[in-house]
């Protein structure tokens, strides 16, 4: 009777994260979910109800608790998307010349005029570890997440064959060591976690003429400017569900006391709470589909784009997890731009060393991510 009573404090408490988190209203300037490791980013970028290796210190801290191994990971991770083709058309005006017409330079100018054209990236990397005693659970990682974005800052001009006009530039480097605890109650059935961050975030915010070719030719990295640091502590919680062997729901809400950097120049970056929600399915032992959902939507740092993500993968292992194959799909619901982008990846198991990759890529926005992870779990 006392098992059957307790599966009720797990619903109510995700109801309650839920309730509490989704309500919190975006800020004018925030950092998009990045996709860490190469498993979820095979599975579409879907992650909080499936991760309980090492990566759960990012994903959700309660699916440290979800599993008796101890997992030391590593990962690099990056994504870009390049809309209304921006990189391109910078290109093509660092290449104008004494013999390019006023045409080509106009024409040129009118590309980077259009509406929504911009450039924004997200990259992500670092080492992660786990490790449990009995029902409790701790993980510990040092890594680097950046996100940021350039966009036309005010109308292009072209006067003859050169083009006149500012890029605005806004990133932040969010350098992090995180330490997570959680616990596992009934046997298993229910899991809560906490992270807790140091974060040193290095901000860029600059203007940058666009140019044609020679010496002053606009380059985005060179010019980007001096990053003005500050520190800061973040906190991230989550709770993981799973009422049967097959079924799994999670959620995570992160930064949830909104650190805040300096920018330069004034002003300030916030971290705003990201609350993300996801369920697991297992039809067979060794399938599994998953689906996340981002609850809230957060400004990012390139003018106009929101971020709320929904992904959905599915991976199927062989051979006792010699071989796992993973396909998905993600979609930004709040950016018109964006269309459905499939992903897909491969992981190998040889003993204790697993090997993973995972990549997608936007065939309307030429948008492309990719991942790499090497792990030990005993």
């Amino acid at each position: 009777m006392w098992a059957c009573r307790s599966l009720k404090v797990p619903a109510l408490s995700i109801l309650w994260f839920a309730s509490i988190f989704s309500t919190l209203p975006p800020e004018s300037y925030a950092v998009e979910f990045a996709f860490v490791g190469a498993r979820a980013v095979g599975m579409g970028g879907a992650g909080v109800a499936v991760t309980t290796d090492a990566f759960a210190t990012y994903w959700n801290p309660a699916g440290l608790a979800m599993s008796k191994t101890i997992d030391i990971r590593a990962q690099v991770s990056g994504q870009a998307i390049d809309r209304m083709g921006l990189l391109d058309t910078i290109k093509d005006v660092n290449d104008l010349n004494a013999s390019s017409s006023p045409a080509q330079a106009q024409a040129l100018a009118n590309r980077l005029n259009q509406p929504g054209t911009n450039v924004s990236g997200i990259g992500t990397a670092g080492l992660y570890l786990k490790g449990y005693f009995g029902d409790h659970a701790f993980g510990f990682n040092v890594s680097d997440v950046a996100t940021g974005g350039a966009f036309v800052a005010s109308p292009v001009t072209a006067v003859g064959n050169t083009v006149n006009g500012q890029l605005g530039v806004r990133a932040l480097e969010a350098r992090q060591a995180a330490f997570s605890y959680a616990y596992a109650f009934a046997e298993r059935t229910f899991a809560i976690g906490v992270t807790g961050k140091i974060i040193q975030g290095a901000a860029y915010s600059s203007l940058i003429n666009v140019n044609s070719a020679g010496d002053s030719a606009t380059d985005l990295a060179k010019d980007i400017g001096k990053a003005k640091l500050s520190t800061a502590f973040g906190i991230d919680v989550g709770a993981l569900y799973r009422p049967s062997s097959w079924l799994r729901l999670g959620i995570v809400a992160k930064d949830i006391n909104q650190p805040t950097f300096d920018a330069p120049g004034g002003g300030e970056f916030k971290l705003t709470p990201q609350v993300r929600s996801g369920i697991a399915v297992n039809p067979w032992e060794t399938m599994t589909i998953t689906f996340d959902a981002d609850l809230n939507s957060n400004h990012t740092l390139t003018p106009g784009i929101k971020s709320q993500v929904l992904s959905l993968g599915a991976e199927q292992t062989i051979l006792s997890e010699f071989l796992s194959f993973r396909i998905g799909a993600f979609k930004n619901m709040q950016d018109a731009n964006s269309v459905i982008t499939p992903t897909a990846g491969i992981g190998l198991r040889i003993f204790a060393l697993r090997v993973d990759v995972g990549g997608g890529y936007d065939f309307r926005e030429r948008g492309a991510l990719a991942s790499g992870t090497a792990a030990f779990t005993f």
